[in-house]
């Protein structure tokens, strides 16, 4: 049910405020250009700066755009386990086809509370849950056995892995199974991911190139990887520049490029330096995208 291409979206603000009009839009080119999901409200969506009101809205309102044309997997993480069950139970409750869970940050749990952690969230209501291990932000590190584990659980369906390591899927596969869903949750080295087991990324470039990133994936579905190293040497100057500064400030950069969305993103973030602009111009020109 998850493979291929799937934006982690990005959240469009006008003078401080949700633009949902932006953000259907946004949806409609998504799935119009191929992506086969889409991602609402992880820390691409700017979740750490929404209220929970918006936070839930956001969800809600790309649940409804997508009309069940391809699956939505709505960010409902939280270092804080009543904070988590709340926004699964949301996603539940709106027809979210499955919830993405990141580790718990800053409070840095051991495997056990890892464990007690999203076993409570796998209680808590009939939904999928995808485990996002992304140690980089969260500082903490799910094993490859904590995750066997917990897909013991019938609903703990896959993992969003952002660890940058490509042994884990071979890890992971050995201690999860085969049949266990394994996304990458990093760009640049989505095409090893899947040459090693994977079934797709859930993209912060597919914000702004959704049609090569829906082509490179299919490509490597089909097992046709010259194709697939086609599209990612035209995409790879636009995944590293993305991420020169925090890569949701380089997306919206890109997107208002575009004419999609407003560069506009809220503090702590701030908008690009212009070397970093000049950066993701060449790369979007690289990829022909402008």
């Amino acid at each position: 049910m998850f493979k291929g291409s799937m934006p982690a979206l990005v959240t469009p603000f006008t003078n401080g405020a949700l633009d949902l009009d932006t953000l259907k839009h946004l949806v409609e080119w998504q799935i119009e250009s191929g992506s086969t999901g889409l991602v609402p409200v992880g820390t691409t969506g700017e979740s750490p700066t929404l209220s929970h009101d918006e936070h839930e809205t956001v969800v809600e309102e790309v649940v409804k755009a997508a009309a069940g044309r391809v699956p939505v997997i709505a960010g409902a993480g939280s270092n804080n386990t009543v904070e988590a069950v709340r926004f699964v139970q949301f996603a539940k409750k709106v027809g979210a086809d499955a919830a993405l869970v990141v580790t718990p940050y800053y409070n840095k749990p051991t495997q056990r509370g890892l464990f007690e952690h999203f076993s409570a969230l796998h209680e808590c209501a009939d939904i999928p849950i995808i485990i996002y291990n992304i140690p980089g932000r969260s500082i903490i590190d799910m094993t490859p056995a904590t995750m066997g584990e917990l897909t013991k659980l019938p609903r703990i369906v896959g993992v969003k892995d952002a660890t940058g390591d490509l042994a884990r899927v071979s890890q992971q596969r050995a201690s999860c199974g085969a049949d266990f869903c394994q996304l990458s949750g990093e760009d640049a080295t989505a095409l090893g991911f899947n040459a090693h087991g994977g079934v797709g990324c859930i993209s912060v470039t597919a914000n702004v190139a959704p049609k090569l990133c829906a082509e490179f994936q299919q490509a490597t579905m089909s097992g046709d990887y010259a194709t697939a190293l086609a599209y990612q040497d035209r995409l790879m100057p636009l995944h590293e520049a993305i991420f020169i500064e925090p890569g949701l400030v380089g997306a919206k950069y890109a997107l208002s490029k575009l004419g999609r969305c407003s560069a506009e993103v809220r503090l702590p973030l701030t908008t690009l330096e212009d070397s970093t602009k000049a950066a993701i111009d060449a790369a979007m020109a690289h990829a022909g995208l402008i």
